[in-house]
């Protein structure tokens, strides 16, 4: 019989137990974070309608080739979720009862056939929130707020950089750029950070762009250094949206300095967020020693989604956050932060011809609330010892016919030897 190969599918991988502690824990942390915020758990399928995850009011035409497509038996076009946000918006659009605002939060797998780099793969883990029916950019400046908390007590340092889409696109309307392009644009826009200006430059190009605008944008960038929120205030009278957006801006960077947060949050008038599902503000968190360049997470507000998807004009305030569990478990590894051989049991009985005997005493000390684990594979003494030792484990004890006879057990601290006799009717 031929030996099979076996391989983990590209962009995919296993996390093995000393890796998924670490896992378990920084989903402890954000999820106990995200209930410190009033947030309610949520769990959405991971298969869907293919019409659903294309919606226009989706993730937008760059996202959907990345999109894993497949069929059921009876036919039906199938998707993978390739976010958690679609498919929330469809739990609000199909239940109108949920009251408002309505804070969720959802920690799941999603997947996407895109290029795999550091922290980034083709099935992840995504741990998202999202509040529907807050207006005011108060949404925002919690969302951001709780984001620093997070990876505050995960003692990574971030930065979050924020900006707005009504404003990029309004100087890109004054920019003279055809709305039918503008989603293009914003696209190329988008990965500034990734590629050289000479690139993006001709990528315009090739899209079509007329020449007048692509030279605005290009002195827009490279006034680049001198940019802040007052410059774009010339500009407001000219175009309805960009005022609109530097409003919105102005609200966020209020409630970003009464909470003491503008310094770890920066105004970014480049950043765009390459999915057409944002409406206004959009942000992106990204590690402050830069260790790794990809961000950390990122969301934004989305005000038509819902609204779409219930094929009505009604506009829904909405606005979420997404943090990337994969890329913060490599952050985490890459900063040397991780605590190794972190114990899983309290306690490791041993037990010599005493396994009923063994398993009664675990049952009792579970009741305690120990974690306990009882050796059951007949290993000698020395080799269990070994075995507690290399894995951290505090307390051991050994159990043989004499503790069981007498009722009493010994149980040893691993660090400083010090034993305890116990009395224990077996």
């Amino acid at each position: 019989m031929k030996k099979m190969d076996y391989q983990n599918v590209r962009g995919t991988q296993d996390y093995l137990p000393e890796q998924e502690v670490t896992r378990r824990a920084i989903r402890r942390t954000l999820e106990d974070t995200f209930m410190a915020y009033g947030c309610k758990p949520l769990e959405t399928p991971i298969l869907n309608y293919t019409e659903l995850m294309a919606s226009k009011y989706a993730g937008g035409a760059e996202i959907l080739q990345e999109m894993y497509t497949l069929t059921d038996r009876g036919e039906r076009d199938l998707a993978l979720r390739y976010d958690l946000t679609i498919p929330f918006a469809k739990v609000v659009a199909m239940n109108p009862s949920i009251s408002m605002p309505f804070k969720r939060y959802e920690i799941g797998k999603v997947f996407r056939d895109g290029p795999i780099k550091a922290g980034r793969f083709r099935e992840f883990t995504q741990c998202d929130v999202d509040i529907v029916g807050v207006a005011s950019q108060a949404a925002e400046a919690e969302l951001m707020m709780m984001a620093i908390d997070a990876f505050d007590k995960l003692n990574l340092q971030i930065n979050i950089q924020y900006n707005n889409r009504k404003l990029l696109v309004g100087l890109l309307q004054l920019f003279e750029v055809e709305q039918e392009q503008m989603n293009r644009v914003i696209l190329i826009l988008d990965k500034m950070e990734k590629i050289d200006q000479k690139t993006m430059l001709t990528e315009l190009q090739e899209l079509g762009i007329s020449n007048n605008s692509i030279n605005k944008i290009k002195q827009f960038l490279e006034e680049r250094t001198q940019i802040n929120m007052a410059y774009f205030k010339e500009y407001a009278n000219k175009n309805m949206l960009l005022q609109q957006g530097l409003q919105e801006l102005m609200e966020l960077t209020a409630y970003l300095n009464t909470l003491e947060l503008s310094e770890q949050c920066i105004f970014n008038p480049f950043l765009a967020r390459g999915l057409e599902i944002y409406t206004g503000t959009i942000y992106e968190i990204f590690l402050a020693d830069e260790t790794i360049r990809s961000s950390m997470g990122s969301g934004g507000r989305y005000d038509q989604a819902i609204g779409g998807l219930m094929g009505s004009e009604q506009s829904y305030a909405t606005v979420g956050i997404s943090f990337g569990l994969d890329v913060i478990f490599t952050a985490l590894e890459l900063s040397g932060k991780i605590e190794r051989n972190t114990p899983i049991a309290d306690i490791y009985i041993i037990p010599i011809g005493t396994e009923k005997a063994a398993l009664k005493l675990a049952a009792e000390l579970r009741r305690k609330e120990y974690k306990v684990e009882v050796e059951l594979s007949g290993k000698k003494v020395k080799k269990a010892m070994e075995k507690a030792n290399r894995e951290n484990t505090q307390k051991v004890i050994v159990l043989g016919e004499d503790e069981v006879t007498h009722n009493m057990y010994k149980i040893k601290e691993m660090q400083s030897g010090k034993e305890e006799l116990v009395a224990f009717v077996f």
